[in-house]
């Protein structure tokens, strides 16, 4: 089952730079994820993010459920630039993630 989550509805702007709003998204997200249930994240007519927005709301997931949590993930009409950030934000907090569990 997909659930489908737009940037811009929830928004109701193309430019995403603030961590507040991020972790306000998120929490709205994590309501919304299970095991059963893949997440669409739609950045359609989103001009923009920065790599601070795209950390709260995706990074932090995966610090908190591993970097597993990505494949329920589907991010849908994204930019180059958005898809950029995204591939590092994951690449780096899945890092993050297995670091702080080797102990």
């Amino acid at each position: 089952m997909q659930t489908a989550f737009s940037i811009v509805g929830h928004t109701k702007v193309q430019f995403l730079g603030s961590r507040f709003r991020a972790r306000e998204l998120r929490e709205e997200l994590e309501g919304l994820l299970s095991p059963a249930n893949e997440l669409v994240l739609d950045f359609t007519e989103m001009v923009s993010a920065t790599q601070s927005f795209v950390d709260e709301l995706v990074g932090v997931l995966i610090l908190k459920h591993g970097p597993d949590i990505v494949r329920h993930l589907v991010f849908k009409g994204c930019s180059e630039n958005i898809k950029e950030i995204i591939s590092f934000v994951v690449s780096t907090r899945s890092d993050d993630y297995r670091k702080m569990h080797l102990h």
